[in-house]
């Protein structure tokens, strides 16, 4: 969760390519910052205290033979099917929960703003963006400009990265962001699948294979994305200490 697949990394370099010309070395340096960061903060998270129960055992896998090619076909379907559905329930579970709790917080929200004479706009996104704004500002990123970058964020916990790259690309081409430094570190700290939908599928194609681990796989989920969303932050920093007069790591 705290790193991207291959499949994907040329579709944000389509993205950004016409505004950040070195996207490419970018994310493929946040893509090898991630691992690390992830084990990092997985182990800051649920350290392992205990003595594991497998050291210095053998383990040998263990699986069903089977009798013939039909069957072979007839279960690897039936696996497959059980994995497509549970990630499919999971995903319009969790994504309709977002979107009926966004609404809902829409809407009473609007309710205050007309009681209070506000003028605030109600969202996860937004909502998320004021809490990732001091991390946004630990990274490095100019003040003038955390706030966008937090609510991208945000933005990429309810929404998946691909619309907060999007939203990235549109707030350089329009001249939003008033350093060149915002735009690289959100590059990094957006670099990765910490977001709602990515826990969905984790729990979801995992519980499909090893239905028996549900529990674990449910206790876990929640820590899981925060690990994912502080290694990408971590990613950040990283690109944020790194970044002088317009060069960092890999790119110029």
């Amino acid at each position: 969760m705290a790193t991207i697949a291959s499949t994907v990394l040329a579709m944000y370099v389509v993205i950004l390519q016409g505004q950040m010309p070195t996207i490419a070395g970018h994310l493929v340096s946040a893509s090898l910052l991630g691992a690390p960061a992830a084990l990092l903060m997985s182990k800051l998270i649920m350290p392992e205290t205990e003595s594991p129960v497998t050291r210095g055992l053998s383990i040998q896998p263990s699986y069903e033979r089977e009798d013939n090619l039909i069957m072979a076909i007839i279960n690897g379907a039936n696996s497959g099917l059980k994995l497509l559905g549970g990630l499919v329930a999971l995903l319009l579970a969790f994504l309709g929960l977002l979107a009926l709790l966004d609404l809902l917080l829409g809407w009473s929200g609007g309710w205050l703003n007309r009681w209070l004479g506000w003028n605030f706009n109600w969202s996860l996104k937004t909502l998320l963006g004021y809490i990732f704004y001091p991390f946004t500002l630990v990274m490095g990123v100019p003040p003038p400009d955390a706030l966008e970058i937090a609510k991208l964020v945000g933005e990429r916990t309810v929404a998946t990265e691909v619309v907060a790259y999007g939203h990235l690309s549109d707030l350089m081409s329009r001249g939003t962001l008033t350093d060149p430094r915002s735009a690289v570190i959100a590059a990094y700290a957006l670099c990765g699948f910490a977001h709602v939908a990515s826990l969905a599928v984790f729990i979801g194609g995992t519980g499909a294979l090893a239905p028996t681990r549900l529990k674990d796989l449910s206790q876990i989920g929640a820590r899981a994305l925060l690990a994912a969303t502080l290694a990408c932050l971590m990613m950040g920093a990283v690109a944020g200490t790194f970044y002088t007069q317009g060069s960092v790591l890999l790119g110029r």
